[in-house]
């Protein structure tokens, strides 16, 4: 198996993600392809999570126990052991706020630095949080020099006076004490919490959705993490307690079945009535249910029982849509990803409740092996991939591109210090 990873120098190009989901724990490695500047995948591993509810952790032992088992076989496949990952979190103890901050540009002769962006992202980060909340994420919106807004990269401008617009991610310190726990029994050292609303959109949206303005739902088991962006820049971030989870239990209760049974049905009608045919009754043979359920109505099951429950969760998601403020500036309109995403009838009740263009996103930006993750659920796992790619300090790319390390040491607690040593090798 080492095989695969001839050629790639491991200290600079592995990049490891464990996606910590309410149905589902997911462990991925990829590296860095030199040629192509990609991301191959040399292994994965998902196995049914156990211990969280809605994204929380309610049993670290059952997580523990959970994660170690994804991990060895990720590793097992990929022929390298893992020492470092990024790890998402979502749920509802996720909320965001945007921040303002202001800086006095240093230079006397008014040269914008590397410096002055770190000190002023720093001033926009001086917001009083309560101890129970920690920053996962500051991302710079935008500039603004001397009044003038719009500016993506300030280094080298001309100012006195340099500006920040920020979107700034908090989850609930308790959980993320107890992610820190699990990973330091498993030896693994956490190179970042990442949202996974943000780790989907990383995944499946284009760069223009994101400049036109869109929004992205990750609709998961136990929660739905959402993300809108605004000229290219991430601007609202939050997470909505309920999930596809919710669409069996449903089915559960209105056919007098076993949740099993309820979750084979479910993914029976996504992977078979998403074709224009249809027939009334639906044949379930082939799922040798333990109620000895043969067939059942198709009105019954779609517009019966799950087109209500699709209802209010897109009622729930025109709300945090209208609560952002940014309803008017996502003309890209929906995507919808993750484990529920493909559940019959998402598109149209999407489309018709909350009234914008929606499509399925599939996360496709990477090779390797992609049969297996080429699928809305894993859209959060291979997001941490790209987030990597995007984020992982190398040699070769030394400088400013670098600056998402800066805004990682920021949100891990990396002090002032940390990030001037981080400018220092910069400045001749």
């Amino acid at each position: 198996m080492t095989s695969l990873l001839s050629g790639f120098n491991m200290a600079d190009t592995l990049i490891c993600g464990i996606d910590i989901g309410s149905s589902k724990i997911a462990t991925v490695v990829g590296v860095k392809s030199e040629e192509t500047g990609e991301v191959k995948i040399i292994g994965f591993n998902t196995t049914l999570a156990r211990g969280i509810r809605k994204g929380l952790i309610v049993d670290i032992k059952e997580v523990t126990d959970v994660v170690e088992e994804s991990v060895e076989k990720a590793e097992r496949m990929a022929g390298h052991k893992i020492s470092q990952a990024f790890v998402s979190v979502g749920g509802p103890h996720i909320s965001s706020l945007n921040s303002h901050g202001i800086v006095a540009v240093s230079n006397p002769q008014g040269e914008i630095s590397e410096s002055d962006v770190g000190r002023v992202i720093e001033a926009a980060r001086a917001i009083s949080l309560s101890t129970t909340r920690q920053i996962i994420e500051v991302i710079p919106r935008d500039f603004i020099v001397d009044g003038q807004p719009g500016i993506r990269s300030p280094i080298g401008m001309s100012g006195v006076r340099l500006e920040v617009e920020t979107h700034i991610i908090t989850a609930s310190s308790t959980n993320l004490k107890n992610i820190d726990r699990v990973l330091d029994d498993l030896g693994i050292e956490n190179q970042g919490f990442v949202f996974s609303g943000l780790a989907s959109a990383e995944a499946v949206l284009t760069n223009t959705e994101k400049e036109l303005g869109v929004v992205l739902v990750d609709v998961g088991g136990g929660k739905i993490d959402l993300t809108m962006f605004v000229e290219g820049a991430l601007s609202y971030s939050s997470s909505i307690p309920i999930g596809a989870r919710h669409i069996t239990n449903d089915i559960a209760v209105g056919l007098r079945i076993s949740l099993d049974s309820a979750e084979k049905i479910k993914v029976f009608l996504s992977k078979n009535l998403n074709n224009k045919k249809k027939n009334p009754q639906i044949n379930l043979n082939e799922l040798n249910l333990e109620e000895n359920i043969n067939e059942v109505s198709l009105k019954t099951l779609v517009d019966g029982i799950i087109a209500p429950r699709l209802e209010e969760i897109f009622k729930l998601v025109f709300e945090e849509i209208e609560k952002s403020d940014f309803s008017q500036l996502v003309p890209s309109g929906m995507v919808i990803t993750g484990g529920g995403a493909l559940t019959v009838g998402m598109l149209e009740t999407g489309k018709r409740v909350v009234g914008l263009p929606v499509r399925i996103g599939i996360p496709d930006k990477v090779t390797g092996l992609v049969d297996e993750t080429v699928d809305p659920q894993y859209a959060s796992t291979i997001g941490l991939l790209l987030y990597g790619l995007k984020n992982i300090m190398t040699e070769e790319n030394a400088g400013f591109k670098n600056f998402g390390k800066v805004l990682r040491d920021f949100k891990l607690g990396g002090s002032m210090g940390r990030v001037k040593d981080f400018f220092k090798q910069f400045i001749p």
